[in-house]
């Protein structure tokens, strides 16, 4: 019996997040259409999934830098690449994550 992965039952391993990168421009602002080996991928992605908070080997905790939902950036050779449906998702290390973006506030 075969089954189909869904990215909706993957739960990352303690010390990984799931997330989707970005959509990699096609192109350009003057309009010219771009190979798909034409750059690097995107760095920045869409948390889908957490996985649990993890002791580093000095015996700190070491929390999740992000929840689902959150935008991160993240290091440019971190992380695993799996394909599912087409579509490009990479494991993290809690390690690999650069940052958080915020969500802009308005001005009042």
């Amino acid at each position: 019996m075969k089954t189909a992965l869904s990215v909706k039952l993957l739960n990352p391993a303690p010390g990984y997040l799931l997330v989707e990168p970005a959509k990699q421009d096609k192109k350009t602002d003057s309009g010219i259409y771009l190979p798909d080996s034409h750059a690097d991928k995107p760095q920045y992605g869409t948390v889908l999934a957490v996985g649990a908070d993890i002791t580093t080997d000095s015996g700190k905790p070491l929390k999740a830098p992000a929840k689902k939902g959150d935008t991160v950036i993240y290091k440019k050779w971190g992380g695993n690449d799996v394909e599912i449906d087409r579509v490009e998702y990479q494991f993290l290390k809690f390690d690999d994550i650069l940052a958080i973006v915020t969500k802009s506030k308005s001005k009042k």
